[in-house]
């Protein structure tokens, strides 16, 4: 009889071990899921170079925030848009510091759930990521010396022989093209070194928005911008002079952010801008 009462034991005990082990396996699985579906971030990708759109800056501000890798601080018309975007979904927001050829491979992959880095919704990248509906439309310009003979331009045809360069994979490195006789050099990672390059006399312009050319003028006074009158400059499609936010296909994410988007009036989003380019760091 003791014989059977230690066996009938045993076999309890083991029965409870299996049983335990399942509903603590069972447990940590729930709680990972929850831990995703409570996931309070909102991860934005921008490159953090292109002022007045974003920038890296060293200190902390009421408009900046602190960039994940602790590299600095990002500030700028698109964090302070993605800050209202994260307020309107109830989210904390984190800024991720990425290069901008990898922004689109970082959303497709997860690393981040948003780009908001001043770009484009062109029909070539709404081939691989669905975008938002605009939140900022701007123009397209040269960016010249000053004291160069191309400071007085007044058309594309102005510009023949000269050498101009763009931003990599985008627009504005495409539409120099439109300007016959165009010395077209090979295109830049970001303005600030195309600024480099144009100050040292190693291009004769580059194409910029209508933005980030003024941000350019604010910083360094020995440079000045091109505009067109119409029918004299760079023809370009809506959506190439739109701003838009870059989301993954199918993304959750996508009516929900054009909400919010939705109730920022014209006149808030012009106000953010011009308190950016105001607020941008000056070159030394």
């Amino acid at each position: 009889m003791k014989k059977l009462i230690a066996l009938t034991a045993a076999l309890m005990l083991v029965f409870c071990m299996f049983g335990c082990k399942k509903q603590e396996e069972e447990s940590s699985l729930t709680s990972q899921s929850s831990g995703l579906e409570e996931d309070n971030t909102f991860v934005v990708g921008m490159e953090c170079n292109y002022a007045p759109f974003n920038w890296t800056q060293a200190d902390s501000s009421e408009t900046a925030v602190q960039i994940a890798d602790g590299s600095g601080y990002a500030d700028g018309y698109d964090v302070r848009i993605a800050q209202m975007i994260a307020e309107g979904l109830g989210k904390e927001l984190v800024i991720e510091k990425i290069e901008w050829d990898g922004l689109t491979l970082a959303v497709q992959s997860g690393k981040i759930d948003a780009i908001i880095a001043g770009m484009s919704p062109t029909e070539e990248r709404k081939a691989t990521i669905d975008f938002t509906d605009p939140y900022y439309e701007t123009g397209v310009v040269i960016v010249v010396r000053k004291d160069s003979e191309y400071a007085s331009a007044t058309s594309l045809a102005d510009f023949s022989g000269a050498k101009i360069t763009g931003q990599i994979n985008t627009y504005h490195y495409d539409v120099i093209d439109q300007i016959e006789g165009v010395v077209k050099e090979n295109a830049m990672a970001d303005f600030p070194s195309m600024i480099v390059a144009l100050r040292s006399g190693a291009l004769d312009g580059y194409i910029a928005d209508t933005n980030s050319a003024a941000a350019a003028l604010k910083a360094n006074d020995d440079l000045a911008v091109v505009t067109f009158e119409e029918g004299k400059g760079f023809v370009t499609t809506p959506d190439e002079i739109a701003v838009s936010v870059g989301l993954a296909k199918e993304s959750d994410l996508l009516e929900p952010i054009n909400e919010i988007l939705a109730g920022i009036s014209k006149e808030t989003r012009q106000e953010i801008m011009d308190s950016a380019t105001a607020d941008q760091p000056l070159a030394e």
